[in-house]
């Protein structure tokens, strides 16, 4: 009996704790044994999104029009993501919001603080902390909140140093000797390698110096992959050899403003501009930070991210196996040339054959319904921002900023499974596994691809339905849209897709077979309309620079209408186009009501 009373009133405090609860509190100074009252936070979300969770499974009072989790104030630090369960669920009328408190900062942030900063000479050292029980490596630094560059041969990337020969028998690069001759000692040297529209990083194995030139070769597989993947390839030729650049050695430590990080020893050091006082430095430690999943038969619904920044993740393929990107920072796992072609019913013949991965991303939503973004900044991030993975339905990414992102800004639908070569059409059986509904509008995107220059502000592969609205799109490395995927004319997944009254400009800063707007693939009923294209980059070491466009319909692009869109001039780009597209009025002379209709109008609804 004293059992039962036990346990009647341990119940009884449990419900009374969630009567009328539909408000969760978290905070820095919180515990997580608290209750979750504005009294009594949690510490962390993932406590709080158990108590939801609870909540929903005891359907406790008070919850019918949905659980708030308010986070108040504060960095929210994370040694692994945050996962989002398809228990987590909400309902249309009862959704779940993870949001700021009112008026207040939230960051749910990866990174590490670095401290105890010493000077030895020019340049000031700090000890690198073991994160969750390993040594901690990293790609990035930020100072003060502004990312610093990581040690490099060249300031100015128009000085790059350009390759000689590209020997692919013996999976050898030559270079011109001075350009790599103070780092033949340099333990874990990188160079990254412009190739027609992507970049290569690539890990130095060894440097055999000859007379004025230099042999350098790479550890695998990023060797393999990049001597014998057809596309895209360095450049050879007068005046057009692929430039490069030299990164990750302490030889290379000369510049203010730079850093390197000694693996071996655990000391970072940081090259302080003038009169430059380290107030806060974080290195990122995680790849991502919140990861959404659930399945096509038990999907994670209704969710709403509100007011939230995600800052500081890490990108750490390059550092274990190479980056070699086929498109859009999507990296081969083996791609090689055919001999014969391939026949193609109703397509070009097929001379290459490729199998892809994906980046990883701050923040990813798989197997999942009505997953929504509003007013939330993603910063300071170390590959992709936002990642609608594959079977998704509906959700919104809107009123949000999306800066300072080594790779994509956000990123949605397939782009070829991992066991589908990418050029095969893609139609799945279930249809559950296509992304579609999604609508992103009126965003920010700006300094995105600052590290990755393949990559684009917006790539959506095989979706369906989506909307992108109203975006604003600037300091772009490449593309600013990309939509679609399969360089091919089969009908398949993808269809009535809407890219309407984007602002689109300052783009293609350092790869060209480019547009302002790119499509691949057949999608009956897409339409692209009403965007303002313009103020494209001219950097002088692109592969050929006249190979880039405002508007590009590329491979395959079948049954898309792209009219009433305002550029500059009337440079389009229609290449091996399907059946069914329509171009109608685009360029100069389209009404001046495109241009001030274009970009973030955060009046809308």
């Amino acid at each position: 009996m004293n059992r039962f009373i036990k346990y009647f009133f341990l119940g009884f405090a449990l419900m009374w704790q969630m009567t009328n609860a539909a408000n969760i509190y978290v905070s820095t100074s919180g515990k997580d044994m608290n209750d979750g009252s504005a009294a009594a936070p949690k510490a962390t979300l993932s406590a709080a999104l158990r108590q939801a969770r609870e909540m929903r499974r005891l359907n406790a009072p008070g919850i019918e029009t949905g659980i708030n989790i308010i986070l108040k104030g504060g960095t929210y630090e994370q040694y692994e993501p945050l996962y989002v369960r398809p228990e987590d669920s909400g309902t249309p009328q009862s959704p779940t919001t993870i949001c700021a408190a009112a008026g207040e900062k939230v960051i749910v942030s990866g990174g590490v603080k670095i401290n105890n900063w010493k000077k030895s000479g020019k340049l000031l050292v700090a000890d690198v902390p073991d994160f969750n029980g390993r040594p901690l490596d990293f790609r990035q630094l930020w100072v003060n909140g502004k990312k610093a560059v990581r040690a490099r041969d060249v300031a100015d990337f128009e000085k790059m140093y350009r390759i000689i020969r590209n020997d692919k028998v013996n999976q050898v690069l030559w270079v011109p000797a001075k350009a790599v001759k103070a780092i033949q000692k340099a333990p874990y040297a990188e160079m990254v390698l412009h190739q027609m529209w992507a970049v290569s990083f690539l890990r130095i194995k060894s440097i055999r110096i000859q007379g004025d030139s230099a042999a350098v070769t790479f550890h695998n597989p990023e060797s393999k992959l990049q001597f014998e993947r057809p596309w895209p390839q360095p450049m050879i030729g007068a005046g057009v050899n692929s430039p490069f650049y030299l990164t990750n050695a302490m030889e290379l430590l000369d510049q203010p403003g730079e850093w390197y990080h000694d693996i071996r020893t655990h000391k970072l050091y940081y090259y302080p501009k003038p009169g430059e006082q380290i107030n806060e430095a974080i290195v990122p430690a995680i790849e991502t930070l919140v990861q959404v999943e659930g399945t096509t038969d038990r999907p994670v619904e209704n969710i709403i991210f509100k007011n939230i920044s995600f800052n500081y993740s890490t990108w750490m393929r390059p550092s274990e196996k190479g980056h070699v990107p086929l498109q859009a920072g999507m990296y081969l796992t083996e791609g090689y040339k055919l001999r014969p072609q391939i026949d193609r019913v109703d397509n070009h013949k097929l001379d290459n054959q490729g199998w892809l991965g994906r980046g990883a991303a701050a923040v990813t939503v798989s197997g999942a319904r009505n997953i929504n973004f509003e007013g939330c900044n993603f910063e300071h991030l170390g590959y992709s921002g936002l990642d609608y993975v594959e079977g998704t339905n509906g959700g919104k990414v809107e009123n949000c900023i999306f800066t300072d992102i080594a790779g994509n800004g956000l990123v949605a639908g397939s782009f070829s499974p991992a066991s589908l070569e990418t050029h095969l059409p893609y139609n799945p059986g279930d249809l559950r596994e296509v992304c579609t509904g999604l609508e992103i509008r009126n965003n920010l995107f700006t300094d995105v691809t600052n590290e990755d220059w393949g990559c684009v502000a917006i790539a959506a592969g095989y979706v369906s339905t989506f909307k992108i609205l109203n975006n604003e799109i600037n300091e772009v490395s490449y593309t600013g849209i990309s939509l679609g995927w399969g360089w091919n004319r089969n009908l398949v997944c993808m269809k009535n897709n809407l890219v309407a009254r984007n602002n689109i400009y300052r783009y293609a800063a350092h790869a060209y077979d480019v547009a302002g707007i790119y499509t691949l693939g057949a999608q009956p009923g897409t339409l692209v309309t009403e965007n303002y294209v313009h103020d494209i980059y001219h950097p002088s070491y692109v592969h050929d620079p006249n190979q880039w466009y405002y508007l590009y319909t590329d491979e395959g692009s079948s049954y898309i209408t792209v009219k009433n869109n305002f550029t500059e001039g009337d440079k389009f780009l229609k290449n091996a186009n399907g059946p069914g597209n329509t171009w109608e009025n685009n360029g100069p002379m389209v009404n001046d009501s495109i241009k001030r209709n274009a970009g973030r109008n955060l009046n809308i609804k």
